[in-house]
């Protein structure tokens, strides 16, 4: 059941809710009684394909965090990453690295109003959809956006990275 007219709980993050309200962006921030931590999760709540959801995820690039926004349905290939950035390795960010790195835990990672400025790659895919949903900071919420004033917001490089079929 979507809980998102219940008032008492704080529906994005504080930190995302500033990023919203300095972007002049309104949204329509979701909340769910379970957690949305997965894109399995965050579609079925939403009631919208995989495909449909942003994946914000953090990698270590050479030591450096980056963030790729990936769609649900795809894996990232870190070997194209790599290449795009010209580093020597890529691999996933531990999850402290994560919130240092974002200010939110692994699972509500949202695609923009982070602790620091990183470099951040967006896979084409996410064009493929009319709106696409993200988490608002939190393992609870949601909210929905169309592609690519997700991806101008996030500072987003428009990039090829996800995993081919075999």
């Amino acid at each position: 059941m979507d809980d998102s007219t219940n008032t008492s709980l704080p529906l994005a993050h504080p930190r995302f809710a500033e990023a919203l309200r300095a972007l002049g962006l309104q949204v329509e921030v979701r909340r769910y009684p379970d957690a949305v931590r997965t894109a399995a999760q965050a579609a079925a709540a939403v009631g919208c394909a995989p495909s449909e959801i942003v994946k914000s995820l953090v990698f270590a690039a050479d030591g450096v965090p980056v963030l790729v926004l990936m769609d649900g349905a795809s894996r990232v290939d870190v070997t194209r990453v790599r290449e795009e950035l010209g580093v020597s390795v890529v691999e996933r960010a531990d999850p402290d690295v994560v919130r240092e790195t974002t200010g939110y835990a692994i699972g509500g990672v949202p695609p923009f109003g982070h602790r620091t400025r990183t470099t951040v790659l967006a896979d084409r895919g996410l064009l493929d959809h009319p709106v696409v949903w993200a988490a608002a900071g939190t393992p609870h919420t949601v909210f929905p956006l169309d592609p690519k004033t997700l991806i101008a917001h996030a500072g987003g490089r428009l990039v090829d990275v996800r995993e081919r079929p075999a």
